[in-house]
């Protein structure tokens, strides 16, 4: 349970410290902001794909092959972050924030909530970030029975190699998407949403389609098969979802409260997967993923919504500037 709640502190940390720093320091430094989307899809594509995948492998030369048992990947994990905690201390430079506006905790999350609830953008970022997250998170817990609901040995390493394949595609088709001047964000992900939302009911429809085997053991199913497609599907819009949230939360969440705000956004985040974690036996499987199917449409209604608004202000803005300019004109008359 204490290492539970320092893991809690650190996911914190690591989902909200590492992205405020690079957002603070990438403008700090005068950087081009279309850059910090090409910097948002190489991390994805090299941290959450190709470093999971040999992650996994090496974990599994340490279990398997070295006989160094089921600890060892923790072990050989503390190293790893021994190492980059040392590159950290040497070589990034502190974020502060505004050192004249010292404020206490109480204070900071105040000030976030308050944040929150004033500003449409960022509380619809907020509830279309915990929905999505939801629904992955609990596709972690639900893929492994989905695919062998008889016990079939499955490749666990290779299927989930092929998930990080697929999330690796979709940072490379976000990194292009992103790079284009034309192409909106809030628009493309509006289409994501339903995809994804369309991919997890890949099971519902198998297990209507398809006649179940009941047979115990064996090899993954005929249904297991579609299940997989659908699933690489879900992962491949996973990978678009990072970089592309990461790129409106640099947009929508203001800087002085932007770790703040971002941990906001899980407190809904971990209250529902494990409302859903606690009730995951008291409904059938096909329940759970139809669940999610349905969160995921919500998520994509709430992004059009976004879109809408997203505008608003520039289009206001120019309105008041051709209203100032008007007025002014017969002052500039000859």
């Amino acid at each position: 349970m204490v290492g539970r709640i320092l893991g809690g502190i650190a996911t914190s940390l690591l989902f909200s410290a590492f992205e405020s720093w690079l957002v603070a320091e990438h403008f700090k430094r005068g950087f081009d902001q279309q850059w910090l989307s090409l910097t948002f899809s190489k991390a994805i594509f090299l941290g959450n794909g190709l470093v999971a995948i040999l992650s996994g492998l090496f974990g599994n030369l340490l279990v398997d092959t070295l006989s160094l048992g089921p600890v060892s990947p923790f072990d050989a994990a503390a190293i790893f972050l021994a190492i980059g905690m040392a590159v950290i201390l040497s070589s990034w430079t502190e974020n502060y924030g505004d050192s004249s506006e010292s404020k206490d905790l109480l204070t900071q999350f105040k000030g976030a909530a308050v944040t929150i609830a004033s500003d449409e953008k960022i509380a619809l970022l907020g509830a279309i970030q915990s929905l999505f997250e939801g629904s992955m998170y609990t596709f972690v817990f639900l893929w492994t029975p989905a695919l062998s609901p008889n016990d079939e040995e499955i490749p666990h390493g290779f299927i989930f190699a092929t998930f990080m394949l697929a999330s690796m595609l979709g940072s490379s088709i976000a990194s292009r998407l992103l790079a284009r001047n034309s192409t909106r964000v809030e628009s493309y992900m509006q289409i994501i949403f339903v995809i994804s939302s369309a991919s997890l009911l890949l099971p519902i429809l198998t297990n209507f389609l398809v006649t179940p085997s009941k047979v115990k053991g064996g090899g993954i199913t005929f249904a297991g098969c579609l299940q997989v497609l659908g699933f690489c599907t879900f992962e491949a819009c996973v990978g678009i979802f990072w970089p592309s949230i990461m790129k409106m939360r640099s947009q929508y969440i203001p800087e002085e409260a932007r770790s703040t705000i971002m941990n906001f956004f899980r407190i809904p985040l971990n209250i529902f997967v494990c409302i859903v974690l606690y009730n995951v036996n008291a409904f059938p499987i096909t329940f759970m993923f139809g669940m999610c199917s349905i969160f995921l449409f919500v998520a994509s209604i709430l992004q059009r919504r976004l879109a809408a608004i997203g505008d608003k202000p520039k289009t206001e803005d120019w309105a008041m500037l051709k209203e100032r300019d008007a007025e002014d004109e017969p002052l500039n008359a000859p």
